[in-house]
């Protein structure tokens, strides 16, 4: 399930998921760091990105869920900026 690349090793997202669940089902870090031989330091990265956090009532959300949002949103802001702008230029044109 990993990849290997110039950097070093990779993982796929399916890889880390499993070893969140894993996490989540009872198995420790460090008995998934030796047996997989991923450092503790990784394995811990992964379950604070996975692990769910409550947005609402009922809905819940990982923390690089939130980010990718965030960095949409501040994309969006940026475009938005760009328009208005645009449009402004355009506005005196006519």
């Amino acid at each position: 399930m990993k990849t290997l690349s110039n950097n070093g090793k990779r993982y796929s997202p399916e890889f880390k998921e499993q070893m969140f669940k894993l996490h989540q089902a009872g198995t420790s870090v460090y008995k998934l760091s030796s047996e997989y031989g991923i450092p503790t330091g990784t394995l811990y990265k992964w379950i604070k990105e996975l692990k769910p956090v409550s947005i609402e009532d009922n809905q819940e959300i990982s923390l690089k869920e939130y980010q990718a949002m965030q960095k949409r949103i501040r994309e969006l802001e940026v475009e938005n900026d760009i328009l208005k702008k645009a449009t402004a230029i355009f506005a005196k044109k006519q």
